[in-house]
């Protein structure tokens, strides 16, 4: 699996590259824009193609999944300690049928405790980042985990077997693809390789 996250600041052809990916195969783009307000969030989702909607898992603005037919939600790790390690009516007026739902990690241990049952757990970082200068990689291993996990950090082309001899099910790109010279190949090379993985 792929998860693809969203550049936290907008970068030029941003929109145009995205849908380039989409039409590439890209199943689930997690859209992260810590800057931006509601509206800006809304006005984003409406500058793509209705019909990649159901591709988009969103990071904040958990409401706007009543309004877009969306894949799932995304929670950080903060806002999950804060609203799901406890029970809570967190869902309650959310249209979540059939939607996914997932969060943020850092320490395997955290995801061997965690008691809600997420579609799939984001750790990281696994080697050193692409896209945060100094945020040093820490080679997890998740191999006697049983739950979905994809690595997080320095996700390239030529790394790939590492995350999967690390026990990854997949991996979620950020500068891996953004900051590429042919982010559209690699995103192939990627998607391709982790398709035949777990096939």
């Amino acid at each position: 699996m792929l998860v693809l996250i969203a550049p936290e600041k907008d970068i030029d052809s941003e929109l145009m590259l995205l849908d380039q990916l989409f039409k590439a195969g890209l199943e689930c783009f997690h859209l992260r824009k810590p800057a931006k307000d509601k509206e800006e969030y809304q006005a984003y989702i409406d500058q793509i193609d209705s019909k990649y909607h159901n591709r988009i898992v969103l990071h904040t603005y958990h409401e706007l999944i009543n309004q877009y037919d969306l894949k799932g939600i995304h929670f950080q790790e903060q806002k999950r300690r804060d609203y799901l390690d406890v029970p809570s009516n967190y869902f309650r007026g959310l249209s979540m049928y059939g939607k996914t739902i997932s969060s943020s990690f850092h320490e395997p241990e955290d995801i061997t405790n965690c008691k809600f049952e997420f579609d799939y757990h984001l750790l990281s970082p696994v080697f050193n980042s692409i896209s945060k200068e100094g945020y040093e990689g820490r080679a997890f291993d998740v191999t006697g985990i049983n739950k979905f996990i994809l690595g997080m950090g320095g996700v390239s082309t030529t790394n790939l077997k590492e995350f999967t001899r690390l026990g990854f099910k997949g991996v979620g790109v950020l500068g891996g693809i953004w900051n590429s010279s042919s982010p559209v190949q690699d995103f192939s090379i990627i998607r391709d390789y982790f398709v035949q993985i777990n096939s």
